[in-house]
């Protein structure tokens, strides 16, 4: 899959493109970054490319004519038939929450171009022209779309093939349909004793059958006290079992 950025800082991905486990994406070729620096595509001595906004009021827009510039060198360097073109995808507080059932749509997809905003925000006939999805990963505003993007390409490349050191390790992630949409249970590690706390004793018996069915009820017990959202949208999937209605009762 292949994903194009268009940001004013491509130097802020450098690091990020070669770090961590998911690196093993990058560097392989699964997971294809280009980055596109408007500035590039933006005309006069200063490749301006943000201005005053009309009618008054704090701060920068970014103009349209150098993303639109952008836009058509990476069309061309993508090489798509138009009907088969890549989405291009704008990092927004006004766009749908990511969550993990569209990381795993994206992980599964074949890339997108990543617009990432600075300043006020970006000329509306740009984005009302150009484009198709805007994705917001909360209530809060950041400084750029840079850090979106990481979060969304970190997630992403985390699920391709052989990133990770166990592939089970993925569906176990909370929010995972393995996971019924579940968040996780705690996880221990040496030693048994640690500051006068201990590790349970159940996941130290070598028993695995009572092993899984404690960590289901931790996860139960977790996302009913954190995310009763989440409980209450397994449950009216048909997600849970009459066990799992047992230990809720019992926690």
């Amino acid at each position: 899959m292949r994903f194009d950025l268009i940001t004013l800082f491509p130097e802020l991905f450098a690091p990020f493109l070669a770090s961590g486990v998911t690196r093993r994406a990058y560097a392989s070729g699964q997971v294809a970054v280009h980055l596109w620096n408007p500035r590039d595509h933006a005309e006069g001595n200063y490749r301006r490319v943000d201005d005053r906004p009309f009618g008054g009021g704090p701060g920068m827009v970014m103009m349209a004519e150098p993303l639109a510039h952008c836009l058509a060198a990476i069309r061309a360097d993508r090489n798509e038939a138009r009907e088969v073109q890549a989405p291009m995808v704008l990092f927004s507080p006004v766009g749908e929450r990511l969550g993990q059932a569209g990381v795993q749509a994206w992980a599964a997809g074949s890339g997108a171009i990543l617009l990432c905003g600075r300043y006020e925000g970006i000329d509306q006939r740009f984005i009302d022209a150009h484009v198709q999805r805007q994705i917001s990963l909360g209530d809060f505003v950041l400084s750029g779309g840079e850090v979106a993007a990481m979060a969304l390409l970190d997630a992403v490349a985390r699920l391709q093939p052989g990133v990770l050191h166990d592939e089970d390790s993925a569906r176990q992630d909370s929010f995972s349909p393995q996971l019924d949409g579940l968040l996780d249970c705690p996880h221990y590690t040496r030693p048994e004793a640690w500051r006068g706390r201990e590790v349970p004793a159940v996941l130290l018996s070598g028993n695995h059958a009572q092993i899984a069915q404690w960590r289901r009820g931790q996860r139960l017990r977790l996302t009913r006290q954190l995310r009763p959202d989440l409980l209450d949208a397994a449950r009216a999937d048909g997600l849970l079992t009459e066990d799992d209605e047992t230990s809720l009762r019992l926690l």
